[in-house]
């Protein structure tokens, strides 16, 4: 009997995680449920009993995106104050400078795309960053800052603007150099 912990991922996982990595490789408008079924390696005709459409599988990637993000700032908290927990945060992108040289933001990306339309996918994908806008906002608050929720969007809204740039020229300098701007903008604010 195979060990539990080597056990490969079922077939609704591995589609959920294919069509994330290929949608931030392609976006939603070019990819196809073949493209996500050959990434996870499950027959196209499977796919269907999992998702009956292309923007279920859309929505199942966005879900498993605000999972892992909703993770990942859990993860922050066993950083001591608020400064050191953005600080983290700030510093966690540099960490993904490459593939945002190459793809852009995940999140940000499907934001944008998903936007054009008017179908609740759109403000799904919102939703994203709104989960990084609402925890920089709780720590700006805990910080004793009146403008948290300005200051929140500031710092998105320049990393989100950063992995634009950093995609556009393919330069992971850009990500990194903004990145430590930030850090040095969170101390400032203390």
């Amino acid at each position: 009997m195979p060990d539990s912990a080597t056990k490969q991922p079922g077939k609704r996982e591995r589609l959920v995680d294919g069509a994330r990595q290929v949608l931030h490789r392609q976006g939603v408008q070019k990819t196809t449920i073949a493209d996500v079924a050959t990434v996870a390696d499950v027959p196209v005709g499977n796919v269907y009993y999992y998702f009956k459409t292309k923007d279920e599988l859309v929505e199942a990637a966005i879900d498993a995106h605000a999972g892992d993000i909703r993770a990942t700032l859990a993860g922050f908290e066993r950083h001591r104050t608020p400064q050191a927990r953005l600080k983290a945060f700030v510093r966690s992108w540099v960490d993904q400078a490459d593939v945002a040289a190459r793809y852009g933001c995940p999140h940000g990306c499907l934001s944008q795309e998903l936007d054009k339309r008017d179908d609740g996918l759109d403000r799904k994908a919102a939703e994203l960053l709104a989960l990084f806008v609402d925890w920089t906002e709780q720590q700006f608050r805990l910080m004793g800052k009146r403008d948290a929720h300005d200051l929140a969007t500031t710092l998105v809204a320049t990393f989100q603007g950063a992995s634009l740039l950093t995609n556009s020229f393919r330069d992971p300098d850009i990500l990194i150099r903004q990145s430590r701007r930030l850090e040095r903008w969170i101390d400032s604010l203390v």
